[in-house]
């Protein structure tokens, strides 16, 4: 197993850190914890998360319907009512050059499920756009990613649990847009025109060990898109495009947390992540990999949330209440580029049905 971890810190991988980070998937929970989930996630989301937290789990779940909805702060003020609209490229133009230098994000996914312990089988839907005109440079910055996706995952546990080890597969058709030269005067842009589309399959591999003494201090690890995720397999979905999306480069995060019971009903659990560790050493930002947060569990009815994602702050709050999940935070993502660090502040909510 340690060799297993060595050959894998030493794999190559180009993943840049330049501007923002973009990830496969990433949940409510996770996200108010300042982004780290790797050693933490122990239900469905960890299908996509870390596919060794599905040992985790102590029951079924099967997720009926969850949708979770994002915005940046200062979406509302650039698209206002029409923010639902931002996937047509030219409105989002429209609306930017109301609102020059400020940053349109949002995002909406639903991942409906079923898993039980060492087992899980999900479906995701997911989009988020991103624009901005940039005065300075006059262009028009505009990404688009939309997924759809089936996922397996399996784990398999090892001296009662103390080794956890898991992995996943799935089949991803993506759309994408990832311009930042549009002439901001453009009248006349479509989706048609800007996008790639092709269909790919990728897995991740994931390990938690676990000391079975107090406080449960656990080391994670999560080896993503290994071999590098190509959307080459066929043709699209939904157009049939020459260019096919950029693959996703393999990345190795890593992870430790710790479990102290604080009383009688109340449980906390504490986490700090490093991301794309294999690259530490190929740009300047290193804070830009650091995640970490704690989260406080009242009788596994009420949970608080807070951390650090990057160099910002991050908060949240779950209501867990008979079938019903109800889960919110803010969190700050770095766009900008390292020297020149920059905050985009934004806030996600998320309902869930699930028995």
């Amino acid at each position: 197993m340690i060799r297993l971890l060595v050959l894998i810190i030493t794999l190559y991988s180009v993943r840049g850190f330049a501007g923002e980070v973009r990830e496969f998937y990433n949940g409510v929970r996770s996200l108010g914890m300042g982004g780290a989930g790797i050693a933490t996630v122990n239900d469905e989301t960890a299908l996509m998360v870390n596919p060794a937290g599905l040992g985790k789990l102590r029951d079924y779940f099967v997720t009926v319907v969850d949708p979770e909805a994002e915005a940046g702060s200062e979406t509302e003020q650039i698209a206002k009512l029409d923010v639902l609209k931002m996937s047509d490229p030219q409105k989002a133009l429209d609306k930017c050059l109301l609102s020059p230098d400020k940053h349109l994000h949002t995002r909406g996914q639903l991942f409906p499920s079923i898993v039980v312990p060492n087992f899980g089988i999900g479906v995701l839907a997911k989009q988020s756009v991103d624009a901005e005109v940039d005065s300075v440079a006059n262009q028009f910055k505009y990404d688009l990613t939309q997924d759809y996706a089936i996922v397996m995952g399996v784990n398999f546990k090892f001296w009662n649990g103390i080794i956890k080890v898991g992995a996943n597969a799935r089949v991803v058709n993506r759309t994408e847009v990832h311009r930042d030269d549009i002439d901001p005067a453009s009248t006349d842009l479509t989706q048609g025109s800007l996008i790639s589309e092709g269909m790919g399959v990728g897995s991740d591999a994931g390990l938690i060990l676990t000391a079975p003494v107090a406080v449960l201090p656990s080391i994670a690890a999560v080896y993503r898109d290994m071999g590098r995720t190509s959307y080459t397999f066929r043709d699209g979905m939904f157009h049939d495009t020459p260019e096919k999306p950029v693959q996703t480069a393999e990345s190795l995060d890593l992870a430790l947390s710790i479990s102290p019971i604080l009383g009688k009903r109340v449980r906390s659990i504490w986490s700090v992540e490093y991301r794309d560790v294999q690259n530490a050493s190929k740009d300047d930002d290193k804070m830009k990999r650091v995640h970490a947060g704690v989260e406080l569990n009242f009788a596994d009815a009420f949970f608080l949330r807070a951390g650090m994602n990057q160099r910002y702050w991050t908060a949240g709050m779950e209501l867990s209440m008979y079938n019903y999940q109800f889960q919110a935070a803010s969190y700050g993502e770095e766009i900008g580029t390292y020297p020149t660090t920059r905050e985009d502040r934004r806030y996600v909510v998320k309902f869930a049905f699930r028995f």
